[in-house]
């Protein structure tokens, strides 16, 4: 169940950070913080072993940029909890683990395949996301485009989470509305 709404339609903001390949997301937040669930605790010690301004920094709508193989090993969620807490709006990599892609799709974020992306952007560029098109704009005018996701990801997305999705399409007509 997602506590999240869904992105906007087109994600302005800045590049927060760039992984590498095969980025074990479990790091955002530390192996020890693996088995919190409070919000507040997990954006304190966000990217703490990188960047201990980064929680300061982020702001509403920046994305996470990264190599191959993004989110790799167990996917956990609270290091995508604290990252969604200091503004994370999306993620774009060259490609994603399957396991990390379900999960985090699931909860509604929006994990868009662009390749050349970790070598195309720096961290701080200002950057446009237009994530159903999977359209990435540089402020000095570059566009890249990688794989658009599948309608059902864009409502799984759009609702928020699958969680959402489902209950939407399977709940009860309310009464007093025509069946």
């Amino acid at each position: 169940m997602s506590a999240y709404p869904p992105p906007p339609d087109i994600i302005d903001g800045k590049v927060a950070w760039i992984f590498g390949d095969d980025f074990d997301v479990d790091l955002v937040v530390g192996v020890s913080n693996i088995k919190s669930y409070d919000p507040d605790h997990l954006r304190s010690v966000c990217m703490t072993a990188y960047d201990p301004g980064f929680v300061e920094r982020v702001r509403q709508g920046d994305i996470i940029v990264g190599g191959r193989n993004f989110g790799y090993g167990h996917p956990h969620y609270p290091p995508m909890v604290a990252l969604r807490n200091a503004g994370i709006a999306a993620i774009v990599a060259e490609s994603f683990s399957p396991g990390f892609w379900r999960g985090e799709t699931f909860n509604g974020m929006p994990l868009i395949t662009v390749p050349g992306i970790s070598t195309a952007v720096a961290t701080g560029d200002a950057v446009t996301l237009d994530w159903r098109t999977a359209t990435l704009r540089t402020a000095d005018g570059a566009e890249l485009v990688g794989t658009a996701p599948n309608a059902r990801t864009v409502q799984v997305i759009e609702a928020g989470g699958s969680y959402e999705l489902l209950m939407a399409e399977h709940s009860l007509p309310q009464q007093g509305q025509a069946q």
